[in-house]
């Protein structure tokens, strides 16, 4: 029904109707809707029969008529005379203006484009007056389709009580709801200038958008004195799905986001390092990025500084009590962190502002599930460490439901005055060394270029691996000489990326690899046992792993930051780290078995390194990762990683390493990654000369530096022997308190916990070649039947069949690709009906003649048929 005009009597409900349906189909927001009922049947009637027209909705969806009726009662809650007093109050300023350029001699201000209410007041056409007119739709000022009424004149210029106009949005936006605000805005005026055309909906919607209509965006309003919430931002630097900001909306006072720098509280007790150089860039620039972002819907951030401490909730605290004390604010929100410090400061800063009558609230966000929300309760602890296990204890016992992405609100209501704050700069943190000429050293450079640090540059990257790099991540994500990985890792450490945003795009996929969502489980757990091991970053959890013997070697340690170890796979990804802040997850097993198998250097060197160069550093990520490759965390890895052999598996053509070591392009595929075995006269053709162009192997035998860790390993397992368990062979762990309640509540009738002394020891995974070791102290790897070396693959045996018969006859691969469709048929059915198992095909196998493992294996019958 075009909103010509308004509807009468049954008409009026059926409309009324209509637009409801398409607001619980998700077509339609609510706002929209009110926005409509006002458009079309004015102001009198929308206050006086809207409550009537949404009360079926009360029993039908609660949820959704509260929403309308919030909406309604926040559009209708100033008074009349509220109303009344401060159009006269603009009025008087509009005359005041006039006055200035009018004639002395003319008896009567007329106002051009005016009209009068009904108690005769003259109510000029202002941008103010429109906005408050239409509350869903942000002031356009300058926007020639606003001015609806008829001007015989120039109108005198209102100044606004805003402190910033919202600008118009780009055409290329990024942000998911703009498709909604925009079919909003299209809704408003044509309501305004063109009563004749109908209403225009988005075409479609993606299926998070269903339960958008039950969520509160911000409505534009002028300046407020009212008491303003302050809105908290830490490590969730983004608009879209960020609880804190919609319940900042909710509160309907204007918003002040906020930022607090105060280094000191970032670091844990011991040697976290949790921000590094490279994090502390990217913090700058997704900063600098949060900035436009607000001022794009209206608002700003307030920046603080602080870097001492002093009271309880320390530097913090002061600075949130300052500014509740400066602006009047009553209310606190902000997302929850999860590093054991960082909660127990965040609680020290709520309970103190509840003394001071300051209601400080925080939301869950960071993880798909909150970390101390995870119980042991009717799992056990057997194969605790594992993301199996973890897995298991969250459906074991659910959390609250994961619910469906926010969109972000289109503008944000601002306060009468901003508090003071600082620069962006001022923070220091994109501050550059200097050299003793005074010119500045730009380390950052190559990762300006590498990464864009915007929300919109994180959902771009995302949607580019939905797009692209999914379908590959299965099989290929360890290639390191393809994008097959998503690079959204950073993103989701600073919050520019939500998990559960991610988790839904993820799902929303045409291709939809475990392998991917369950990196957001390993999340999680490393979360989950930082929470139960609060010195995760620096203290082994094994106990015997303490007295491991570790190399002292300084100048292997400084070879391996630099990317000069003479292996050119391990350099290749140094360098990548340092150049651009990252790798993927293979190459970062790939440099960490390097160090600690055979350079013997401790892991707590490699997780420093890490947290000082990865723009994605993590604290809980890197400490689980680095202690399990260090073979002391809660599980242990069942591989270890061969600098040459690796190779094969994530750059077998060698285009990774002549990327970030173009010293050694020159050499052919077959070398490229092992150059000492290269003639001299290739080298000299290449242009490769060893500790020059390019250094030489800072070790050499590693088979032995390999034998010598597991011996190194075995020595300390019999040194600490009351720390394995006799029967098992496993280590034995202690287990927080948290984990000990757990375990005497529920667990402990499996038998999984032992007892030594005070403490609670708990058996958990062991790599089986040190249980093997341990009967053979002084053995080496190669006799090791467990030997965890990892021997690098091209494909598998299905894709080196094919490959081979590829290279002879196409038609003989499909031959074959039949022949084999057909027998698992008939085995499928033989199976089914209970017959015995069909005759073993005819022909034997033989290998290929260029096989180098034992999956390039081709059946004979095949190899025969094309001779």
């Amino acid at each position: 029904m075009p909103p010509s005009a308004a509807p009468d009597g049954d008409s009026t409900k059926v409309w009324v109707r209509r637009i409801l349906r398409e607001v619980l189909a998700g077509r339609e927001d609510p706002e929209g809707f009110f926005a409509l009922c006002l458009s079309v049947l004015g102001h009198q009637e929308t206050r006086s029969q809207y409550p009537s027209h949404i009360e079926p909705l009360r029993a039908a969806n609660s949820s959704m008529h509260s929403v309308l009726t919030s909406i309604y009662k926040e559009y209708f809650s100033k008074t009349e005379d509220d109303e009344l007093e401060l159009a006269l109050a603009l009025s008087l300023v509009e005359m005041k203006d006039y006055e200035l350029s009018a004639p002395i001699h003319e008896p009567q201000l007329k106002q051009p484009g005016g009209r009068r209410n009904e108690s005769g007041s003259v109510w000029p056409t202002s941008e103010f007056q429109t906005q408050r007119r239409s509350p869903i739709q942000p002031a356009e000022a300058d926007s020639g389709t606003r001015n609806n009424s008829p001007q015989t004149g120039p109108s005198p210029k209102v100044c606004s009580p805003r402190t910033a106009v919202e600008p118009e949005h780009n055409a290329d936006a990024w942000t998911p709801g703009k498709a909604r605000s925009a079919s909003c805005h299209q809704v408003m005026e044509a309501g305004d200038v063109d009563q004749s055309e109908k209403p225009k909906h988005p075409k479609k919607r993606r299926q998070r958008r269903k339960c958008a209509a039950q969520q509160v965006v911000g409505l534009p309003r002028a300046p407020s004195a009212a008491a303003p919430v302050l809105l908290w931002f830490r490590r969730d630097l983004r608009l879209s799905d960020n609880p804190a900001l919609v319940s900042a909306l909710k509160v309907g006072a204007p918003v002040i986001p906020i930022f607090i720098w105060s280094p000191e509280e970032e670091e844990g007790p011991g040697v976290t390092v949790a921000m590094g150089g490279a994090c502390k860039y990217w913090l700058h620039q997704a900063l600098s990025c949060l900035c436009s972002s607000l001022e794009n819907i209206g608002s700003h951030l307030v920046f603080l500084k602080s870097e001492t401490q002093g009271s309880e909730g320390g530097a913090s605290l002061r600075a949130l009590q300052g500014l509740a004390k400066a602006t009047g604010a009553r209310t606190v929100v902000a997302n929850a962190l999860y590093e054991p410090w960082l909660k127990g400061r965040d609680d020290a800063v709520a309970a103190a502002l509840q003394k001071s009558g300051v209601e400080c609230e925080m939301f869950h966000s960071y993880c798909l599930r909150d970390p101390y929300s995870v119980s042991t309760e009717g799992v056990g602890l057997r194969g605790i460490g594992s993301v199996s296990h973890f897995m298991s204890c969250c459906r074991q016992n659910p959390g609250a439901a994961l619910g469906a992405p926010l969109d972000p609100p289109t503008t944000l209501p601002v306060p009468a005055h901003w508090p003071p704050g600082v620069s962006l700069e001022t923070l220091g943190l994109a501050r550059m060394p200097k050299r003793k000429d005074g010119t500045t050293i730009d380390w950052a450079a190559n990762i300006r270029k590498s990464w864009d640090f915007s929300e919109g540059g994180a959902h771009a990257r995302l949607e580019a691996f939905l797009h692209d790099g999914v379908y590959r991540y299965e099989k290929e994500s360890g290639r390191a000489d393809a994008p097959n990985t998503s690079c959204v890792s950073p993103y989701l450490h600073f919050g520019q990326l939500s998990p559960r945003w991610l988790l839904w795009d993820a799902k929303g996929a045409r291709c939809r690899p475990p392998k991917f969502q369950r990196k957001l489980a390993w999340r999680d757990l490393a979360y989950w046992q930082l929470t139960l091991f609060p010195d995760l970053p620096w203290e082994s959890l094994r106990p015997p792993y303490k007295a491991l013997r570790c190399s002292t070697d300084r100048r292997h340690l400084e070879a391996w930051q630099r990317g000069r170890t003479g292996y050119p796979l391990v350099d290749a990804a140094m360098r990548q780290l340092w150049l651009t802040g990252w790798m993927n997850n293979y190459m970062r097993h790939v440099v960490a078995s390097f160090l600690i198998a055979y350079l013997h250097l401790p892991w707590q060197e490699g997780y420093r390194w890490f947290q000082d160069t990865l723009v994605d550093a993590d604290v809980a990520i890197d400490a689980m990762m680095w202690q399990n490759g260090g073979m002391c965390g809660l599980d242990h890895w069942n591989f270890v990683m061969h600098p040459v052999d690796a190779a094969m598996t994530c750059d077998p053509c060698g285009h990774y390493v002549r990327k970030w070591c173009p010293e050694l392009s020159g050499l052919p595929d077959e070398l490229i990654h092992k150059p000492w075995r290269c003639p001299t006269s290739l080298l000299r053709r290449a242009g490769v000369a060893f500790g020059q162009t390019y250094p030489e192997r800072i070790v050499t035998d590693l088979e032995e530096r390999r034998s010598q860790s597991l011996q190194d390993v075995a020595l300390v397992r019999k040194e600490f022997g009351q720390y394995v368990d006799k029967r098992s062979g496993c280590d034995l762990v202690p287990l927080p308190p948290r984990l000990v309640s757990e375990a005497l509540g529920s667990s402990h009738l499996d038998g999984g916990v032992a007892t030594g002394g005070k403490q609670f020891l708990l058996p958990v995974i062991t790599r089986m070649e040190f249980k093997h070791q341990q009967e053979d102290p002084d053995a080496d790897a190669a006799s090791n039947p467990y030997n965890a070396v990892l021997k690098g693959y091209v494909s598998r045996k299905r894709d080196e069949t094919i490959a081979f018969l590829n290279e002879r006859d196409f038609t003989a691969s499909v031959m074959h690709e039949g022949a084999q469709r057909r027998e698992r048929m008939e085995s499928d059915q033989r199976r089914l009906e209970g017959l015995p198992r069909g005759p073993a095909p005819r022909g034997r196998v033989r290998r290929t003649p260029t096989a180098k493992d034992r999956f390039s294996v081709v059946p004979g019958g095949a190899v025969a048929s094309l001779r």
